[in-house]
């Protein structure tokens, strides 16, 4: 069991490390958007000679690559910290050790199985595009490839972040571990001040 908690943290950290890089992709995402809305409302207003790129479907597609990229690779350190849609009010209903063992069966024959599926599938369909070279049928559109190389990579990590959930849910249950992402009922910030405030009361 140990050599598996081993594994699991070296995956949480990886995919960490991404969903917190790509996270800068989406300012990158909204400057690449303004940019184009501005250079589309100043239309033929713009002097030929400024060496800047014009509007174009390209800048469009690139909008798209980014935020597709910030949802895909990001997709794995959401579950992580345990941030995906729930609907609390049927889970909170419920036990916190019922909830961590209807986590583990839905990870196990759910998720798991799920991702899987698409990291197989995501394959021959990104090699294709790539071997092929494919382009964007939009007027000076961008090459495909990378895009759905970005599908094949955000189902690969977050493969790698179910199996990473599986081994941590089964520790918790057996009670090897704590709670990795325990639940707050305000930010863990004012919780930490008020432990502190009442320390000191003492």
């Amino acid at each position: 069991m140990a050599g598996l908690l081993g594994l699991s943290r070296l995956i949480d950290a990886i995919n960490q490390f991404i969903g917190k890089q790509v996270s800068w992709l989406i300012l990158v995402a909204v400057l690449v958007s303004a940019y184009n809305a501005i250079i589309r409302f100043l239309g033929d207003g713009l002097p030929a000679y400024l060496p800047i790129p014009r509007a174009s479907n390209s800048l469009l597609e690139l909008q798209w690559y980014l935020y597709g990229t910030v949802f895909l690779l990001a997709s794995a350190y959401t579950l992580q910290r345990n941030e995906h849609i729930r609907i609390d009010i049927v889970s909170s209903l419920f036990t916190k050790r019922t909830r961590d063992w209807i986590d583990l069966f839905c990870h196990v024959f759910f998720l798991l199985p799920f991702v899987s599926l698409i990291v197989w599938l995501s394959w021959p369909w990104f090699q294709r595009s790539f071997i092929s070279g494919e382009i964007s049928a939009n007027a000076s559109g961008l090459i495909i490839w990378p895009a759905k190389f970005m599908v094949l990579a955000g189902f690969i990590l977050l493969t790698a972040q179910a199996i990473s959930e599986i081994v941590k849910r089964y520790a918790v249950l057996r009670g090897l571990i704590d709670e990795p992402n325990p639940q707050h009922e305000m930010h863990p910030a004012a919780e930490a001040a008020i432990e502190m405030e009442e320390k000191r009361d003492d």
